[in-house]
C-alpha cells in the first residue's frame, strides 16, 4: 500500500507534521509520494505532481484543513483519503493531530470504514469543448465586478424555479451545507442526506428563501444581464466566467468522496463543539 501525502505548506504546524507523518511511515516500511509543492516546502521525497498521485498511490492523507482536503478530494476521484485536521473549524477532516497515526495504522490494517460523499457536476463549454466539473462542497455562480444586480434564473428538471435577484447563487451539497451556504443563510444538513440546497446571496426580494431540493433533479443555472462575466466557481476555484445567458447545468456527480471515517467522532457532537450549539456566550470574559 502506497500513501499519497498532501500538505498546507502554508502552516507551519501542517510541515511539522508532515515531516513526522513521513518519519513514522519510512520506520513501519510503508510506502509513500509527497505532492511535489508539499515535497519541495518541506526538502524531502519520494514526490510527484498532484495530476500523477492517484495513479500511484491507493491511499490520500491531506494534512491542513478542510480547504486542504476538498483541494485533496479533486485528485483522490474514488481513492480513501485520510484527513487531519491542522485547521480551524474542521468538519470534513475527520481526524484530529493526535489521531493521525492510529488512522493510519487502521487503513495499513484493512479495519478502516468509509464515509461515502456525493459531488456536484456542473456541465459547461470551455473552449468550444463540454467541460465537467466536479465539487464536493458547492457551486456558486457569482455577480463579480458587474455593478448592478443581476438576475438569475433557475430551472429545475427543466421547469422554471423562479429569477433570483441575488449576488450570487449557492448550490451545496449536504456537505457542503456547512460552508459557503451556511455562511449566506442556508440550512445544515445532515451528511449523507440524499438532497441539495439552493442558496441565494444577498437577494434583493424579501420574499426568497434557500431550497432544499432532491439530489436526483438537474438544476439549470444562467444570468439574465445585457453585459458582463460571472465567475462560476467549484470549491472555491474559479472556473469559468460565465458569459449572460449562458447556462451551467448541474446535478449530482457518478463520482463519490470516500473519506476514511473516525468512528469516534459524533455529528452532534461537532455541531456543540464547532458552532458552540447549546452554549451562552459571556462578552468580554
Amino acid at each position: 500500500m502506497k500513501f499519497g501525502i498532501v500538505v498546507n505548506t502554508e502552516r507551519r504546524e501542517a510541515l511539522v507534521l508532515a515531516k513526522e507523518l513521513t518519519g513514522w511511515l519510512d520506520r513501519h516500511k510503508a510506502g509513500y509520494v509527497l505532492e511535489s509543492l508539499s515535497a519541495e516546502k518541506l526538502g524531502i521525497g519520494p514526490s510527484a505532481k498532484i495530476d500523477d498521485l492517484n495513479r500511484l498511490c491507493d491511499v490520500f492523507i491531506s494534512l491542513g484543513g478542510d480547504g486542504t482536503l476538498l483541494f485533496t478530494s479533486h485528485y483522490s476521484e474514488t481513492k480513501p483519503v485520510i484527513g487531519i485536521n491542522v485547521g480551524h473549524l474542521g468538519f470534513l477532516t475527520e481526524f484530529s493531530q493526535a489521531e493521525m497515526f492510529p488512522a493510519v495504522e487502521k487503513v495499513l490494517g484493512g479495519t478502516y470504514s468509509i464515509h461515502n460523499r456525493s459531488q456536484l457536476e456542473a456541465v459547461t463549454t470551455i473552449d468550444g469543448r463540454e467541460q465537467r466539473l466536479r465539487a464536493l462542497n458547492d457551486v456558486v455562480i457569482e455577480k463579480g465586478t458587474y455593478p448592478r444586480i443581476p438576475t438569475f434564473v433557475i430551472r429545475l428538471d427543466g421547469e422554471l424555479l423562479g429569477s433570483y435577484r441575488a449576488d450570487g447563487i449557492i448550490i451545496a451539497t449536504s456537505t457542503g451545507s456547512t460552508a459557503y451556504s451556511m455562511s449566506a443563510g442556508g440550512p445544515i444538513i445532515a451528511p449523507k442526506s440524499c438532497v441539495f440546497v439552493i442558496t441565494p446571496i444577498c437577494p434583493h426580494m424579501l420574499t426568497v428563501r434557500p431550497i432544499v431540493i432532491s439530489d436526483e433533479k438537474i438544476i439549470e443555472v444562467s444570468v439574465d444581464a445585457q453585459t458582463g462575466e460571472f465567475p462560476l466557481n467549484c470549491d472555491g476555484r474559479i472556473t469559468k466566467m460565465l458569459l449572460p445567458q449562458e447556462t451551467v447545468k448541474v446535478k449530482k456527480s457518478d463520482t463519490l468522496i470516500n473519506l476514511v471515517a473516525n468512528e469516534s467522532r459524533d455529528y452532534c457532537e461537532i455541531l456543540r463543539t464547532k458552532l458552540l450549539w447549546g452554549r451562552e456566550h459571556n462578552s468580554g470574559q
